[in-house]
């Protein structure tokens, strides 16, 4: 009863935080406390104590008695731009993928200990999985996740194993070594496998989009029946995918 209770207490919170951001208009420079709260219809005093965290944050700035859209959140939206830029960008490739396989296309990145799925092309011959478009899995169970890590600094590496290393399926990899080894083979060889690790009967075949500094930056992936594709095979097309897309990323 207490995690329900403080779950939802959390989200009352996170919805208000929503409220006060979303309260700012086009044109607007600052925003009193009075009128955010006339705006969003919650209580001054609640507004004046959700906007003073956010400013602790640098979602808002305050000046003088008035309140403005912080820098923090510029940063984040040019974030999510950039994002939405790869997802167009990669959407072309993927659907070949998807057209040439007729199996599923993952486009993905890491948040913290888990991918996110920034686009799914499903395939019509494809295993119904529960990947979809802002969805998250663990990382280290995904063939996306163990490509993205394979090139990712060794603090990111460290965190997802000290996170502990959850079994999703039966063939879930859960011993850091055998993580470890299995992403430096990744490293030569630039793609990785997902056997049946997500869950039964999937497999998949993924490479990572790098950039300029070798780092990754997201990963593309192929899923398939177990018993119907091979994923040795899909390979190398998934690589050349992953290939040009980093390439196109270094170049803008």
């Amino acid at each position: 009863m207490r995690t329900t209770g403080r779950n939802g207490g959390e989200g009352l919170v996170a919805s208000r935080i929503a409220a006060i951001l979303g309260a700012f208009r086009p044109g607007d420079d600052t925003v009193g406390v009075s009128e955010l709260a006339r705006r969003t219809g919650l209580a001054k005093t609640t507004v004046h104590r959700l906007t003073r965290h956010l400013c602790d944050t640098g979602l808002l700035e305050a000046d003088g008695t008035a309140l403005r859209l912080g820098l923090r959140l510029f940063e984040i939206g040019q974030l999510a731009i950039r994002r939405r830029g790869l997802v167009e960008a990669a959407r072309p490739s993927l659907a070949d993928l998807r057209e040439a396989t007729r199996n599923t296309v993952h486009l993905a990145v890491l948040e913290g200990t888990e991918v996110v799925y920034l686009d799914v092309l499903r395939g019509p011959d494809a295993p119904d999985v529960p990947s979809r478009t802002g969805g998250r899995f663990p990382a280290h169970a995904t063939g996306v996740g163990k490509a993205i890590l394979a090139f990712s600094p060794e603090p990111v590496v460290v965190r997802v194993i000290e996170a502990g290393l959850p079994r999703i399926s039966t063939r879930t990899i859960t011993a850091p070594g055998l993580l470890r080894r299995q992403l430096a083979r990744i490293r030569d060889e630039g793609v990785a496998f997902e056997r049946e690790e997500s869950g039964v009967g999937v497999v998949c075949a993924a490479s990572p989009l790098l950039d300029a500094t070798g780092t990754a930056v997201a990963s593309i992936s192929i899923t398939g029946w177990a018993t119907r594709m091979r994923t040795e095979r899909v390979a190398p097309a998934v690589r050349t995918v992953a290939l040009a897309l980093s390439r196109s990323l270094v170049q803008t």
